[in-house]
């Protein structure tokens, strides 16, 4: 078995050497340079820890006519990239392969979730599913253990993939069908999270963060019903269980912009410093165009794009934000 990982940052590296341990696998960057360090020293230092090293079944190339000759493609550039790797995959080959995305949010200025991506550009194909869910790159690749989401159109391409690649240490794969529903929480919670990391960040304590939380999943929540999710999504892994990883842990890069914020910095200049794609922050636009399309009410959604977009007063948004109006939060059936 051959399974080609597209996108050579801290999530493909990291998929690379989880896969490497059942199949063989080919890593592709678009950058030459990076393709070269990879092939000399064997490690990814600028998106992992220079100790973690690809195995000696995996191999490195810029060629992605070489790379796309594989049982399973994996798409894991950032997401407004999917568009253009799949015309490419698609002029190089007749026969599209088995395909996963990993790239998490809503396409700029279409708006798009990653399936409707697929489906613009490979029609009515089916053969893919969304490898999702509360996960880092890091500890992926140190193979601690990891439980994650892989959502297909069809349940069986998922079921198969969910047992071929059973073999993973540590690396658990739940199969399911609502793709839409894991889409929406996956990008939603990267919003989420630098609010959370806004209030890390100001100080507001323990209690502000499992509030926020809170809160944060019935903004998730109704989100997902909106767009036709399924409900157990959202108490799944690609619902409650990825919120919470981003929201709490210290290697979550949305968090990171939050607190970073939080101290003043502009958010351009954050970015540059991050170093890697938090996304977040191109999410947070898209998700807040989405819930005034639907009629949604979002207000740490909202909050967080006013902060980002509009420049707004962290301090006013904050206070804005626990001085609304009271309100029941829920009424017993």
């Amino acid at each position: 078995m051959r399974i080609s990982v597209l996108g050579a940052g801290s999530w493909g590296s990291a998929l690379a050497i989880a896969c490497s341990k059942v199949a063989d696998v080919c890593l592709w960057s678009h950058n030459p340079d990076q393709v070269i360090t990879l092939q000399k020293q064997r490690n990814n230092p600028d998106y992992l820890p220079e100790n973690i090293i690809f195995g000696d079944n995996v191999t490195f190339t810029q060629d992605l006519s070489e790379a796309v000759a594989a049982d399973l493609l994996i798409i894991a550039t950032p997401l407004n990239a999917v568009r253009e790797v799949l015309l490419k995959i698609k002029s190089l080959t007749p026969v599209v392969p088995d395909l996963f995305l990993v790239s998490k949010g809503f396409e700029a200025a279409s708006g798009l979730l990653p399936h409707q991506i697929v489906a613009d550009i490979l029609c009515d194909f089916k053969n893919f599913g969304l490898l999702i869910g509360p996960s880092f790159a890091k500890e992926v690749a140190l193979s601690l253990p990891t439980a994650i989401t892989l959502a297909s159109p069809s349940l069986e391409f998922a079921i198969k993939w969910m047992n071929l690649l059973d073999g993973i240490p540590n690396f658990r794969i739940y199969a399911h069908d609502d793709v839409v529903g894991s889409e929406v929480g996956a990008a939603v919670k990267n919003v989420l999270a630098i609010a959370v990391g806004i209030s890390d960040g100001l100080g507001l304590g323990y209690n502000a963060r499992a509030a926020l939380i809170t809160r944060s999943l019935n903004e998730l929540s109704n989100l997902v019903l909106a767009v036709g999710g399924k409900k157990e999504t959202i108490y799944g892994l690609t619902g409650i269980g990825d919120l919470i990883l981003t929201c709490t842990g210290d290697l979550s890069r949305n968090r990171k912009v939050g607190q970073e914020l939080a101290t003043g910095k502009n958010i351009n200049e954050i970015i540059e410093n991050l170093g890697h794609v938090a996304e977040g922050v191109s999410t947070a636009r898209e998700i807040y165009i989405k819930s005034q399309q639907l009629n949604i009410e979002m207000p740490i959604v909202t909050c967080v794009y006013k902060i980002i977009y509009e420049q707004a007063n962290i301090i006013s948004e904050v206070n804005n934000l626990l001085s609304r109006q009271p309100k029941t939060e829920f009424v017993s059936e």
